[in-house]
């Protein structure tokens, strides 16, 4: 029997999701696309693809990783785990999206932050300073798994305690990477240069997402 106890299902449909499954990604359609993400700015990028898929979540999936992982590696490692948690459950035809995103910063890791305090230090520590944003993505069907990683290298301009005060207690970033989101104010006034996909910041490198569900 599947597990049902704290699962989600949503369905999430984007007005123009018939021609792009039709013409663009006619393979597609011998799958059900999941997105297993509570993430407002996964849904968004997804539903901005132009594809039909549904919401799928688990409460409580494990994120840990082991600690000899370094960079690049961790959200892809994350990613098939969280894929892993939703393996016993799925059916033929389904085709499982799950997605990791951590900021790196000078050989650590930032995460979510705990609380407005954790907020404000990863915000004082990205100040004037060069970082990179890593999101691992794996997809899943019964029969197979695949992953991938994108980097991107983001440089904020120095921020003043007044900014970083106004944005967490403004946006409450605790559920973003590195306690920001690149979409909103912060972005605006503190991000002086990109190098990478934006969207892959925001937590889903959707043209990369797109080239690898062309391979299908």
């Amino acid at each position: 029997m599947m597990p049902s106890a704290g699962k989600r299902t949503v369905n999430c449909k984007s007005f123009n999701f018939l021609i792009v499954t039709k013409i663009m990604l006619s393979n597609l359609k011998k799958y059900q696309l999941i997105l297993a993400s509570n993430s407002p700015r996964r849904k968004e990028l997804m539903s901005g693809l132009g594809v039909e898929y549904v919401v799928r979540t688990l409460p409580d999936v494990d994120e840990s990783y082991p600690e000899t992982l370094v960079g690049a590696a961790i959200p892809e490692y994350i990613s098939r785990e969280k894929a892993d948690a939703y393996r016993s459950m799925m059916k033929p035809g389904e085709l499982l999206i799950t997605a990791d995103t951590i900021v790196w910063l000078e050989g650590k890791v930032l995460g979510k932050p705990e609380g407005r305090e954790g907020a404000v230090e990863m915000l004082r520590a990205l100040s004037g300073k060069s970082h990179q944003v890593f999101t691992g993505v794996c997809l899943t069907t019964t029969e197979w798994q695949k992953s991938f990683t994108a980097a991107s290298d983001v440089l904020f301009d120095v921020l003043s305690e007044d900014e970083i005060q106004y944005y967490v207690d403004r946006y409450q970033p605790m559920d973003k990477a590195g306690a920001y989101g690149v979409q909103e104010w912060i972005g605006y006034i503190g991000v002086k240069s990109i190098s990478g996909s934006f969207y892959n910041i925001m937590g889903l490198p959707i043209q990369k997402l797109y080239g690898e569900l062309k391979k299908l």
